[in-house]
């Protein structure tokens, strides 16, 4: 299975299927995976090309650790070991895990390989996983771009109402690029952006000011439908329309120029200023002023 896009075939490897960076249901669905396949196994033989991780593993060798737990924060996955030894790795555009049981034939070359973990039964595999580090408990704490995390959308305990006032704390911000700053609130990337802001009938290039405290609240509530929607569902395809047809799984994204799905008007596709990326909208069903003004 690999689990970069999270596609869970049939034998013991995951195919990343997703296009583009992971979001936050795909990496909570790959620390689900992770932790049942190696979840309370003995750890029989770490391999990594990456000096750091291999020097850690000089002083304080993997092998005889217990994976206590797999989870996942945002867009980050967290890989906890016995004896407070935490591996933090971010696949960003390029990495996956895959899990093979022992013997069986990789799906990628080992030229892609930069970690490898082993216990008797399971073999997860890290393929161009740009990011990659231990930690102990404490280290992890002052990581920075991890220990500013917001809310994360998917967590058991969401604080909606704390990731609202991170948003309500930056005005001046288009409320689209500001669902992708992690440190606001922590899960979503580009393409819920555009589905969250369509299911919440807010236009994604209104600042945060003009929005109302309702507005911000629907936003948080699609967030988190669309995003749970998504770990519980088998399919490796993202769907945030609850439609089985094939081509229909997403409302807006992209799809620049085709008519939305709710009221026939052509979908609109724009770059960011901040970082080009596409942002896809209905004008008709997300007007780009308040509800209570004339359109």
């Amino acid at each position: 299975m690999s689990l970069g896009g999270l596609a869970i075939g049939a034998g013991a490897h995951l195919l990343s299927s997703r296009i583009g960076m992971p979001e936050g249901d795909t990496l909570l669905r790959i620390a689900r995976t992770l932790e049942r396949a190696i979840g309370g196994q003995t750890v029989t033989r770490f391999e990594t090309v990456l000096p750091k991780l291999a020097r850690v593993d000089v002083d304080t060798p993997l092998a005889g650790r217990t994976v206590e737990r797999v989870e996942s924060a945002g867009k980050w996955l967290l890989m906890h070991f016995s004896g407070d030894l935490i591996l933090l790795t971010h696949m960003l555009m390029s990495g996956s895990w895959h899990i093979y049981r022992p013997g069986e034939r990789w799906q990628r070359g080992r030229q892609h390989m930069r970690i490898v973990i082993e216990t008797a039964r399971i073999h997860a595999v890290a393929f161009n996983v740009p990011v990659a580090e231990f930690h102990t408990a404490a280290s992890l704490a002052r990581r920075p771009g991890f220990n500013r995390l917001g809310p994360a959308v998917l967590a058991d305990d969401f604080d909606s109402e704390g990731a609202i006032r991170n948003l309500q704390a930056q005005p001046a911000m288009e409320i689209g690029p500001a669902l992708l700053r992690q440190n606001l609130l922590a899960g979503i990337g580009n393409e819920f952006k555009s589905e969250i802001c369509f299911g919440a009938g807010v236009n994604p290039f209104r600042t945060v000011g003009s929005l109302t405290l309702d507005d911000l609240r629907r936003l948080m509530e699609a967030a988190r439908a669309m995003m749970t929607d998504n770990v519980l569902q088998r399919s490796a395809k993202r769907r945030t329309t609850r439609r089985v047809e094939p081509g229909e799984n997403l409302w807006v994204y992209g799809r620049g120029g085709e008519p939305c799905r709710k009221c026939g008007e052509p979908i609109r596709a724009r770059r960011n200023a901040i970082d080009a990326r596409l942002t896809y909208w209905c004008p008709r069903c997300q007007p780009n002023a308040p509800r209570s003004a004339p359109e």
